[in-house]
Formats: structure tokens, C-alpha cells, sequence
């Protein structure tokens, strides 16, 4: 299944962010990796992967020097991150009407690989129905890839899981305004504030480990009146992202050996 992509890169470093010195004001995603910027190492996996058609890059000012053999477009910061995505997965779907899905990768997950998202796609294209394809990754499967890099987890009753930095949304998800969206999406780095948004039940059963993931993922489509699955995702790359100065350094020796 091939899908157009939005790759999130919005949004100025603050003075108090860890990593504002190395952007030295700038976007998180054009912080030097082994010798490209970050988003650029996203771009080519993207661009090398069979399942994706087009590229759209959404929150840089301009086009600093980014290159893909695909198309690349550009598209204009919106201010916030739910923003952004809403005006990316419609301005990637708008001339394919066949097809209404588009994956959403966040611009500082370097690591990922093509058959990463040839997987996603696969998965995707097993069972189309779903209109939010959110990625999984086991604290195991984390930990083993990269054991010092401290993600946060949540602890359900069967597993504990971090979220991932590369999934998938089906345009109609923003067929009406749902105020929910804007504050789940600023809340995505603290999934404990995520669930308190989703209902005190909820966070309730989260705390006492009472809740599986599958019955956790039955509870927040019901809450957000969505068809949804959560994906058991094998790659910790997808949510290795570089939040603090530690993880930037993981990455950065990990591709510069081509890990």
C-alpha cells in the first residue's frame, strides 16, 4: 500500500529546551547528524521506502537544503502541532481521493529505516478499515536496541509501552473539529496526560495496572469515537527521537557507524 507523507518539522527551540544550543535557536530537526541534518536522514528512509509516493515537510521556514528523488513539498508552519498535522495529512491526500491515508513521521526519529516503513504500510494494508494506525513499542524491544536512553513508559497490566514517532491517519479523522485532538497532541511527550485527558476511569485503571493494552486502546477509540489500533511495532528506531542532549549523542554514534 503507498501513501504520501507528512513529516512533522515545526516549531522554535525555546532558551529552556536541552537541545537549544545545539539548534542555536532554530528547528530541533535541522540539528547536525552525522553530517546532515536530522529531518534529512528521515527524508531518504522515506524516500527509499517502496510504500511511499510523495513528501511533504511541514513547519520549516524555507527549504534549507533538503533533497529526495521523490517529491518534496513544503508546506507552512500552522503554529501547533495538531494544526500541523491536520493541514499536512489534508494537503497529502487532497489529489488522491483513492487513497485517504497518510503516514505522519516526526522530523527527529533519524534512525528509521525503508523496510521500517514498508512494515507500516504492510500493516496498514491488511486491514484499510482503520482510521488511526499508532505504533507500539515494548520497553524489551526498547531497551535492548538503545538501554540508556530512559524513555518514558507506560506500564499497562500486560506490557509497558512507549509510543512511536511514525504513524498513520486517515483524513476523515478531521472530517469535524474535536477540541480533544489539540490538547492529546500537545500532551504527546507525557502519556500519563494523555490518558488524564482521556478520563480520570481511565488514568484510574492506567495507575492500578488494570487495564491491558488492547482494553486500553478499545477505551480511548470509544472516548474519541474513532476506529483505531495500536501496532506492535519491532522497530525501537520509530520511537527513538532526540529530546535530550544524551539521545542526541546515541544517534549520532550509532549513524555515524551506520548502525
Amino acid at each position: 500500500m503507498k501513501m504520501n507523507v507528512v513529516i512533522l518539522a515545526g516549531g522554535k527551540m525555546s532558551p529552556d529546551d536541552p537541545l537549544y544550543e545545539e539548534s542555536q535557536g532554530g528547528s530541533r530537526c535541522l540539528i547536525d547528524v552525522a553530517g546532515k541534518p536530522m529531518v534529512q536522514w528521515v527524508i531518504e528512509a522515506l524516500d527509499d521506502s517502496n510504500a511511499v509516493d510523495e513528501l511533504f515537510v511541514i513547519g520549516l521556514p524555507s527549504q534549507p537544503g533538503l533533497q529526495a528523488q521523490k517529491p518534496l513539498h513544503f508546506l507552512p508552519d500552522q503554529d501547533s502541532l495538531f494544526e500541523n498535522i491536520h493541514y499536512g495529512v489534508l494537503k497529502a491526500t487532497e489529489d488522491h481521493p483513492a487513497n485517504t491515508k497518510a503516514i505522519i513521521a516526526s522530523g527527529d526519529i533519524p534512525a528509521i529505516r525503508p523496510e521500517m516503513i514498508d512494515w507500516l504500510a504492510e500493516q496498514v494494508g491488511q486491514d484499510p478499515s482503520m482510521s488511526l494506525y499508532y505504533n507500539v513499542i515494548t520497553k524489551a524491544i526498547m531497551e535492548t536496541r538503545y538501554p540508556n536512553a530512559n524513555r518514558s513508559f507506560v506500564k499497562l497490566k500486560d506490557i509497558a509501552v512507549c509510543g512511536g514517532d511514525l504513524n498513520v491517519a486517515d483524513r476523515s479523522l478531521f472530517d469535524s473539529e474535536m477540541p480533544i485532538w489539540h490538547k492529546l497532541a500537545e500532551a504527546r511527550k507525557s502519556p500519563l496526560k494523555q490518558v488524564r485527558l482521556l478520563g480520570f476511569g481511565n488514568l484510574l485503571l492506567v495507575a492500578m495496572r488494570l487495564v491491558t493494552l488492547q482494553g486500553a486502546v478499545k477505551r480511548v477509540c470509544k472516548k474519541l469515537g474513532i476506529r483505531g489500533t495500536a501496532l506492535m511495532c519491532p522497530y525501537a528506531e520509530m520511537a527513538m527521537d532526540a529530546d535530550k542532549p544524551h539521545q542526541l549523542e546515541i544517534l549520532r554514534k550509532d549513524l555515524a557507524e551506520g548502525v
